[in-house]
């Protein structure tokens, strides 16, 4: 037997019995808030990046409400080095003069923001974009110097133009993802004095979660996740209470970039949040799976 498209029967009822395994967890999510950090290399590739947005869009028909934050660390480093401008990290977060601010505005908020949402409502979904600007949607400080260790002894590094939430006003937020649109917010907060600021994206899709009250907070990454082994892959963490994640900050085992998701997701579960994932955004549809 076969279907109208000349799918065999049992083709057809195993597709059918795909639908009824999600049918929980359909049940389980719909209208509750997922906050999707969405970075490295997933934003890189075109067909990643169409497959991400895809996902995303089903998520929200069958009931979920994604909201998006999104970096773009990548196009920003390439841009700096275009023009000539030092790339330097401190703690995992980009030192940014004011000269390196104006580039990050034009990288998040004009090129990858648009990007994506011209990404999403090409595949079918209302995206609408936003900066942490938007309705003071993050207001924020700046980061104080951070202490470094270095071979003379520890040394401090003045990040610029990097700022830390102290803020959320996610009323915008709640009012487009109420009206049907995805939210896609780039990281870029603002001072109550105007002035822009580089907020790291993980950090501020943290806040975000907790300021939703979201069910979950979903980091995609470029790595499997937390591994205890940096150098052995088969070492992957699947569940971290905070104390031990603490622990493996400060003994140098979780390091440089991952240091911020697991902060982000420490402060969305400090902020109520119910599950916090780090996962492999470049394997095809990880956020269903």
């Amino acid at each position: 037997m076969y279907g109208e498209e000349g799918e065999s029967m049992y083709a057809l009822v195993a597709r059918a019995g795909v639908l009824i395994e999600a049918l929980p967890y359909i049940q389980k999510f719909a209208g509750k808030t997922f906050v999707i950090k969405y970075g490295g290399q997933a934003m890189v590739s075109q067909d990643l990046k169409e497959t991400v947005v895809k996902d995303i869009i089903l998520l929200k028909y069958i009931g979920v409400n994604p909201i998006i934050v999104h970096g773009g660390g990548a196009e920003v480093t390439r841009l700096m080095e275009r023009v000539g401008l030092k790339v330097r990290f401190a703690n995992g977060l980009r030192v940014t003069d004011k000269e390196t601010m104006e580039l990050v505005e034009m990288v998040l908020v004009g090129k990858v923001n648009q990007g994506m949402v011209s990404l999403f409502n090409t595949q079918g979904g209302r995206g609408v974009g936003l900066s942490g600007k938007d309705g003071r949607l993050f207001l924020a400080e700046k980061h104080p110097p951070v202490q470094m260790k270095g071979e003379d002894g520890p040394f401090e590094v003045d990040l610029g133009c990097v700022g830390d939430i102290t803020r959320v006003n996610p009323e915008l937020v709640k009012s487009l993802s109420q009206e049907g649109y995805i939210p896609v917010i780039s990281s870029v907060g603002v001072t109550t004095e105007g002035e822009s600021l580089n907020i790291n994206a993980d950090h501020a899709a943290g806040h975000l979660a907790a300021a939703l009250g979201a069910e979950k907070l979903i980091v995609l990454t470029d790595v499997e996740g937390i591994l205890r082994d940096p150098a052995d892959p088969k070492s992957l963490i699947s569940v971290l209470p905070e104390a031990e994640a603490l622990g493996l900050i400060d003994s140098g085992d979780i390091s440089t970039g991952m240091i911020p998701k697991v902060e982000a997701c420490l402060r969305a579960l400090q902020g109520g949040v119910k599950r916090t994932h780090i996962i492999n955004g470049c394997i095809p549809h990880s956020l269903l799976l």
